[in-house]
């Protein structure tokens, strides 16, 4: 693969985390589309390595991913985009929108929508359908149906939103659509297929965030993760 990102720059960067958890493949797309090194440090979840004494000490609520630069260390995999995208506001992919005060209000505005209406559904869809079949647990398919039309009640917002902007907060991919990936990518495959077919805005949406080089290395845990030497 022949990658057509900008050359990496090192500043010392670690995550803890595991390449296959969505909130910590929220945190590497934003790293790769920036074009910034990391050390990953792999926290085991099937051992519970999240909840030992070591790891409660870089995030005493015992969730990946921890970002750590220098003396700072960071939790919740949204601020520490966020953190990311300002710092390196200037390099890589604008994911932040500066233009005006009503341009940035829209996109945290947006970053709210996803975090509060989007990823609640969403994730105990991708815990039902694609999470518990790989530990052996059973899919409750009651718990599916249920949040299915809760998710498909926020893509008709989405569907409509797509028809006045290109991308959810304006006409450019920010961090909105970006933290949307996780979920999305695991859900493409199970009922979310079905629910874009008479949703061709939104299809196209996530076609073209899906389809982002950065985002495609962020699902090859080759290339993300294991092939990366600390």
């Amino acid at each position: 693969m022949v990658s057509n990102l900008m050359p990496k720059s090192d500043f010392g960067y670690k995550v803890y985390g595991d390449p296959f958890s969505t909130n910590t493949r929220r945190v590497l797309a934003v790293l790769l589309e920036k074009g910034l090194s990391y050390e990953p440090i792999t926290v085991d979840l099937k051992t519970s390595e999240h909840k030992s004494e070591t790891f409660l000490s870089l995030n005493p609520f015992g969730q990946v991913p921890v970002f750590e630069d220098g003396k700072l260390k960071l939790c919740e995999s949204r601020a520490i985009t966020q953190y990311i995208a300002y710092v390196h506001s200037s390099r890589g992919t604008q994911l932040l929108n500066f233009q005006s005060h009503k341009t940035m209000a829209t996109l945290t505005m947006w970053m709210e929508i996803e975090a509060h209406q989007f990823d609640p559904v969403a994730s105990i869809l991708t815990w039902e359908q694609v999470i518990k079949p790989i530990y052996g647990l059973e899919t409750d398919h009651a718990v599916v149906e249920e949040n299915e039309a809760c998710l498909e009640k926020v893509l008709d917002v989405y569907e409509k939103r797509l028809g006045e902007s290109r991308f959810l907060a304006c006409n450019t991919f920010t961090l909105v659509d970006l933290h949307h990936l996780p979920n999305i990518q695991y859900l493409l495959g199970s009922s979310m297929e079905r629910m874009l077919e008479n949703r061709p805005r939104v299809r196209m949406w996530v076609d073209e965030i899906t389809g982002r080089e950065a985002w495609k290395m962020v699902c090859d845990q080759e290339m993300s993760w294991y092939g990366i030497s600390g």
